[in-house]
């Protein structure tokens, strides 16, 4: 992008009163930001009131350095990216939506942004340790299967998600609600930087923006729009998952919800959204089906057609087995003895081992 389009770009969103819906207005009514700074005042106000078109014949003050930092941030890495509605890399599914962001920060591959299956994770950033686990291990799985991971570098569920989608080998998109020079929490700045190069970090948010509260919710608007659907781990009732579920749900996107214990406060939003017709879940399988994303793996012509040896498939037996009986057996702990039992399922093997294998899958 060249300078006078970045400068332009950057004082319509830097002029006071004008905010995204503004935006929008003004560039139905004009075109490109330049086309906007070359009207009247009168031609202004036919689209904005008196006090905004007067503010836009004026040149804000923080222009010239917020240029200058852009311009610097741009030329330090081929990875550093900026686009605008109008950018044929601009992600589509953002188009859709009622309120897309007019500029979209973008820190990695721009690749990942036209990833054809991605899903959101999102819930609580104070989980259980069960919470924490099931999002890094759907997330795992659902990497595995294909698809590209959603998430907010929050604390907690979100953590999990995309550490799940990077052991996986999958790609992994991180909305977040600062510029792309800060990492909000500091405690991802390492994970950050793995994301940074096995996916992408985006944020609509000018470099330099704090971790303000309101940007937060703002910011799930684009996980639910980037999204074919969005998968709710564990959420209290007031948690910002749940905005995200709804815009979700408003974009006519799948929204997905994992139970949990009656009485888990991090589990009343689930809940929640279950009872309003969000798609209860138990494993990875039962969101890929839906989302059309395949069916469990069919042997190949002269492969075996009995389950593989394995010490895991002989503790479970043929007859119904609770978790804890199974730690007890297999001297597993939970995390592993969960990621086993989801690798079996994907691997093809549910529907097609004794007992009800499928059933007690999603109890454990």
């Amino acid at each position: 992008m060249a300078r006078d389009e970045l400068a332009a770009w950057l004082r319509l969103l830097l002029t006071p009163g004008v905010g995204n819906e503004t935006a929008r207005k003004l560039l139905a009514a004009f075109g490109l930001p330049e086309a906007v700074f070359t009207q009247s005042p009168a031609a202004l106000q036919t689209v904005v009131g008196a006090r905004t078109a007067q503010a836009l014949q004026q040149i804000p003050d923080k222009l010239e350095p917020a240029l200058e930092r852009l311009q610097s941030w741009l030329a330090e890495s081929d990875r550093h990216h900026l686009l605008n509605l109008g950018d044929a890399r601009f992600p589509p599914e953002l188009l859709q939506m009622a309120d897309p962001p007019l500029l979209l920060y973008v820190l990695g591959d721009l690749q990942a942004l036209r990833h054809p299956h991605k899903l959101a994770i999102v819930g609580s950033r104070n989980p259980t340790h069960q919470g924490a686990a099931n999002a890094h291990q759907f997330a795992q799985a659902l990497g595995q299967a294909g698809l590209c991971v959603v998430s907010g570098l929050a604390l907690g569920v979100d953590g999990a998600a995309h550490e799940g989608a990077l052991a996986a080998g999958a790609s992994t998109i991180a909305v977040v609600g600062t510029g792309l020079d800060r990492v909000y929490p500091r405690q991802h700045l390492h994970l950050a930087h793995r994301i940074a190069e096995h996916g992408a970090i985006v944020s609509e948010y000018p470099l330099g923006t704090s971790p303000l509260p309101a940007n937060f919710p703002q910011r799930n608007r684009i996980i639910a729009g980037l999204s074919q659907g969005t998968l709710v781990v564990e959420a209290a009732l007031q948690s910002g998952s749940l905005i995200t579920a709804r815009l979700a749900a408003e974009q006519g996107r799948e929204v997905f919800a994992i139970p949990g214990s009656i009485h888990a406060p991090q589990s009343r939003g689930c809940h929640a959204l279950i009872r309003q017709g969000a798609k209860l879940v138990e494993s990875a399988q039962d969101i890929l089906e839906d989302l059309r994303m395949g069916t469990p793996a069919v042997p190949e012509e002269g492969s075996p057609t009995e389950p593989p040896a394995d010490d895991l498939l002989d503790a479970l037996g043929h007859d119904p087995v609770s978790l804890d009986a199974l730690q007890a057996r297999t001297g597993l702990d939970t995390a592993t003895l969960q990621a086993r039992l989801l690798e079996l399922e994907l691997d093809g093997w549910v529907g097609r081992l004794p007992g009800g294998l499928l059933q007690r899958l999603g109890q454990g």
